[in-house]
């Protein structure tokens, strides 16, 4: 079969990376998925897979440098790889890495080394072919520190904007980056959430709303819109201001 479209993502065994695959998985499309959770790997392979998609899924830890970088680079010799999401991340909490010191750790580690390491090595095929596609997940917890959660909104900034920095250097390249900054977004890491999140949406409408800004090369693809205008209006406003706009809710890290 003639390969229409090579995907690889990362995190796709839950919430948006494993409706990302879903959302991808047509006739002539190639998947490449990886994820932790090898049984609900392997259920989001195999629906994939019946709806038309060729599908080679891994059982990986974004945090192993070497593995990630054979991985790419495996699946990029045998079919080019035309799009990368850097989707994997945790946060805190009861279903995420804990709380204190170590989960601070794990997060860091998780979310920005994890990233990386996906990033680099596809960066490196993609340079050779003069062209390619990568996206970045981020959040709209990157625009402010939170207090509930600032271990994970330091990640989601530090990947922001290496991916906007990244966008800007590759762009004579024929590579395009793009950073995804979703607010709450129904998935694992939110589903026992103890506090409000308001305009929540499905990880399924979030995948529609993703794949249509990175077929159209958006820069910075942040949603919902009325979510986002509140997050870079408390990244703009002075921390004087804005502290008092954020309750201090339960605690993630």
């Amino acid at each position: 079969m003639e390969i229409k479209k090579s995907i690889l993502i990362t995190g796709a065994s839950n919430g948006i990376g494993a409706a990302l695959a879903k959302e991808y998985a047509t006739n002539g499309n190639f998947l490449a998925i990886s994820g932790r959770n090898a049984e609900r790997l392997n259920t989001i392979a195999e629906e994939c897979r019946n709806k038309g998609a060729i599908v080679e899924n891994r059982v990986l830890d974004v945090m192993d440098t070497n593995e990630m970088s054979k991985w790419v680079s495996s699946v990029n010799s045998r079919v080019f790889l035309d799009l990368v999401i850097a989707n994997a991340g945790i946060a805190g909490g009861v279903d995420g890495a804990g709380r204190g010191p170590s989960a601070t750790h794990e997060i860091f580690r998780t979310n920005i080394n994890g990233v990386i390491n996906t990033v680099l090595p596809s960066l490196e095929v993609m340079e050779k072919r003069g062209q390619g596609q990568i996206a970045i997940m981020s959040s709209l917890a990157a625009f402010r520190g939170i207090p509930s959660t600032p271990a994970y909104s330091a990640t989601k900034a530090a990947v922001k904007v290496w991916g906007e920095g990244l966008r800007t250097r590759h762009a004579g390249n024929g590579i395009k980056v793009s950073v995804i900054c979703p607010g709450f977004v129904q998935s694992g890491m939110t589903k026992n959430n103890p506090f409000p999140m308001p305009l929540i949406i499905s990880s399924k409408k979030a995948a529609k709303i993703i794949r249509k800004g990175l077929e159209k090369d958006t820069a910075r693809i942040a949603f919902p819109r009325r979510m986002y205008f509140l997050a870079w209006l408390l990244g703009v406003l002075p921390p004087s201001f804005s502290d008092r706009l954020i309750p201090n809710i339960v605690l993630k890290e």
